[in-house]
């Protein structure tokens, strides 16, 4: 056989055997094959038919682990659907090696299309959120609302503690870290991205943190590892660089679907200040500020963030659709659960600030989101491999 007779080979085909990743009790996951690509997808099948579909898209390092408790908590109003991106997770490689933005952004096109699923209630975290805000922005058919958690929007002064994850993307950096770094337990790198990503670490259990370790040793088997890490690093460093209708911002500027954007005050990877622009910004838009919050709030307060999504759905008329009330339901419902958000404790303080809804959560506990109630104890990130 000639060499022009040889047929394809796909990444997928070619991946050594490694542990399988974990699965929470009530969901599913599966494969599926796109042109190119081949998606793992996490899903909770949905408690009855109708329910509008969502679909989740994690952060640098990161997988569809991150999104298990605030699909959980939104079990009974949408139908669920977290993507392991391309090279992370359970996803191998593109064929084509493109971990950028816009690549990433495509992937999440491809499934959706071939799925038939939007439009759609779209979540992205970090990295995740500048895909979707690119998603929302160039299909705007295929998004219903958008939710962003700290998302990788370009900053001007980026903050101190995020230059070694843009770092990952200088050619050769990856591989020098790998040797600096090849005595490191996975127990020290899991706590070092626990140290960042999120706003208290001590929230994480014993049983959390041994599944975050047994996670990273599964992916330390797999050789494209650290390439899939630095070429989306470079994505997102390539990303902030560009001006035009293909800026972030001026994507963001585009975006018609009705946003809820979330933000915490001790995130050490997106920058706070970042929130009052990001609101200006989205045409359509809501801001929840969680001030004790990291990089990753979903998996830090999920609780809140799903009341914040509820709101969403009820401000924007979806709530009805989702939750299969009669019409005009939605509306009693938000005024009751607007009331009751803030109460105890000093609660949530919420207005409006240049035609923008704003809500800071000042006291955890008034909102629901302490510990031992809302994401206290029993709602600590039960998969902590957070990524940025």
């Amino acid at each position: 056989m000639s060499s022009t007779e040889l047929p394809s080979v796909s990444a997928a085909s070619v991946l050594p055997k490694v542990a399988p990743v974990r699965v929470g009790e009530g969901e599913r996951l599966r494969s599926v094959g796109l042109p190119g690509i081949t998606l793992t997808v996490r899903s909770r099948p949905p408690v009855r038919e109708g329910l509008p579909p969502a679909l989740y898209v994690h952060g640098l390092g990161g997988s569809s682990q991150n999104w298990s408790q605030l699909m959980a908590e939104l079990e009974g109003l949408v139908d669920s659907e977290a993507l392991d991106l391309p090279g992370f997770g359970d996803s191998p490689p593109p064929d084509d090696g493109d971990y950028s933005v816009t690549g990433h952004a495509r992937a999440c096109i491809r499934y959706l299309d071939a799925a038939g699923r939007g439009p759609v209630h779209l979540f992205g975290n970090s990295l995740g959120g500048a895909i979707a805000t690119r998603v929302a922005a160039v299909r705007p058919d295929l998004v219903r609302t958008l939710t962003l958690i700290s998302p990788a929007l370009p900053e001007i002064r980026v903050q101190r503690s995020a230059v070694p994850t843009a770092l990952l993307g200088v050619p050769g950096i990856a591989a020098l870290f790998t040797r600096i770094s090849r005595d490191w337990t996975a127990e020290q790198r899991v706590r070092g991205v626990l140290g960042l990503c999120y706003g208290d670490p001590g929230q994480v259990t014993p049983e959390a943190f041994r599944h975050a370790v047994e996670e990273l040793e599964r992916r330390l088997q797999l050789p494209y590892f650290w390439d899939a890490m630095a070429r989306s690093s470079r994505g997102i460093v390539n990303a902030y660089t560009l001006g035009g209708q293909h800026g972030l911002w001026r994507q963001a500027e585009r975006v018609l679907a009705p946003t809820l954007l979330v933000y915490g005050g001790r995130d050490q990877l997106v920058g706070y200040r970042m929130a009052q622009r990001a609101a200006r910004t989205f045409r359509d838009s809501r801001l929840l500020s969680l001030p004790d919050a990291g990089h990753v709030a979903m998996m830090e307060y999920p609780e809140t963030v799903a009341t914040a999504f509820r709101e969403l759905l009820a401000d924007s008329g979806e709530l009805a659709s989702a939750a299969g009330e009669r019409p005009g339901a939605a509306s009693d419902r938000r005024t009751v659960e607007t009331e009751g958000f803030g109460r105890g404790g000093g609660g949530g303080a919420r207005g409006s600030r240049d035609g923008v809804s704003v809500r800071t959560v000042r006291d955890a506990d008034g909102a629901g989101a302490s510990t031992g109630s809302g994401a206290g104890a029993n709602d600590k990130a039960d998969d902590t491999n957070a990524g940025s």
